[in-house]
């Protein structure tokens, strides 16, 4: 029954989906359309403005116009299927027999092997310690993260900065995807999973200096919230030219 309430509005002229909102929205009432943030059914908005805060863009208002009521139990259903489908996805996946879902834990290249190898094999040295590295392909029982400390990248910066493996990846557990084009709100759910059951260390979160890869640091930190977990957080900001533009420690709470 539609009533005249208070409901999102998203100024889509403004919106660069980033997600951001996506991440900020417990009811899942906003997902990413063809690159830009929509809220997909009115009922599923309560119109409170929890998501608002984290739009960079001054995208997303509160007004009051007419709308199907808020309904709590239509809620409870989306999250629920929206649960099933990305469980689905990840066993479908997995269950491919597909050799990027065989878990491994790779040990670095000795010196002895090394000289045993065309110089371009071994040229810079790979620091990969693990196998799979996407978010999606990578269980929270993976032995491999067990205490570790773990970088958390998105996809494009192995591209831009060239000494990704010698500046950040030695010693590390790495997990990489896109906050813009993969579904943040699975992200979250994983992450809360592995920070309830790994005893991360420390974790190093790696994003390009676009608006759209604010969302990579923005999905640990509420994932290390839901999980009531303080994990040393770094975040690290890294420009298309392969510079470091910025790099500060933060904490959960921040």
């Amino acid at each position: 029954m539609a009533v005249k309430r208070k409901i999102i509005e998203i100024d889509e002229e403004k919106c660069n989906g980033c997600g951001q909102c996506v991440i900020a929205c417990a009811e899942g009432a906003i997902e990413i359309v063809d690159g830009k943030a929509k809220v997909i059914s009115d009922d599923l908005c309560d119109g409170l403005g929890a998501c608002i805060g984290e739009c960079p863009e001054d995208a997303l208002h509160i007004i009051e116009r007419e709308a199907d009521e808020f309904d709590e139990e239509a809620v409870e259903k989306h999250l629920a299927a929206m649960k099933e489908k990305e469980a689905n996805k990840e066993e479908k996946t997995m269950a491919c027999g597909c050799p990027s879902t065989q878990i491994q834990s790779i040990m670095p290249t000795t010196p002895c092997q090394a000289a045993n190898k065309p110089a371009s094999m071994v040229s810079g040295g790979s620091e990969l310690t693990n196998w799979p590295v996407q978010i999606r392909l990578i269980p929270p029982t993976a032995p491999f993260l067990k205490k570790a400390d773990l970088l958390v990248a998105a996809d494009c910066v192995p591209v831009a900065f060239p000494t990704l493996h010698s500046h950040f990846l030695k010693g590390k557990t790495v997990m990489i995807g896109c906050p813009k084009f993969d579904d943040a709100e699975s992200y979250v759910q994983k992450f809360v999973e592995i920070f309830q059951t790994a005893n991360i260390n420390s974790i190093t979160c790696l994003a390009m200096e676009v608006p759209c890869c604010a969302g990579l640091p923005a999905i640990v930190i509420k994932a290390m919230e839901e999980a009531g977990v303080d994990i040393p957080f770094e975040r690290v900001v890294v420009s298309a030219r392969g510079e470091i533009v910025e790099r500060v420690g933060l904490k959960k709470s921040a």
